[in-house]
């Protein structure tokens, strides 16, 4: 991906097809500013789809990760039920 280009909302209503053009065939990115602040960025749609991908697949290894923590932290000092019914035969015994 090449560094992006920015460009106020005027330039680019001005010039649509060109930043579409400059998104999909040289895979260069258009900051859309408006008043002088970052408010958008045309990308490719591949692009699009590939980084939409990215940061799904990176959530869920973030949950995935944070289930395993979990269920770690839920298995420390358990028992297991054939311990549990031991205990509680030797406790009724």
């Amino acid at each position: 991906m090449s560094e992006p280009v920015i460009a106020s909302m005027a330039e680019v209503r001005s010039h649509l097809a060109d930043v579409l053009d400059r998104a999909r065939r040289d895979e260069t990115p258009t900051i859309i500013t408006r008043r002088g602040k970052e408010e958008a960025v045309v990308i490719d749609i591949d692009e699009y789809r590939r980084l939409s991908s990215l940061a799904e697949e990176a959530e869920d290894a973030w949950l995935n990760r944070l289930a395993d923590e979990a269920e770690t932290e839920g298995l420390e000092g358990s028992v297991s039920l054939e311990e549990m019914a031991a205990i509680l035969r030797a406790h009724h015994a």
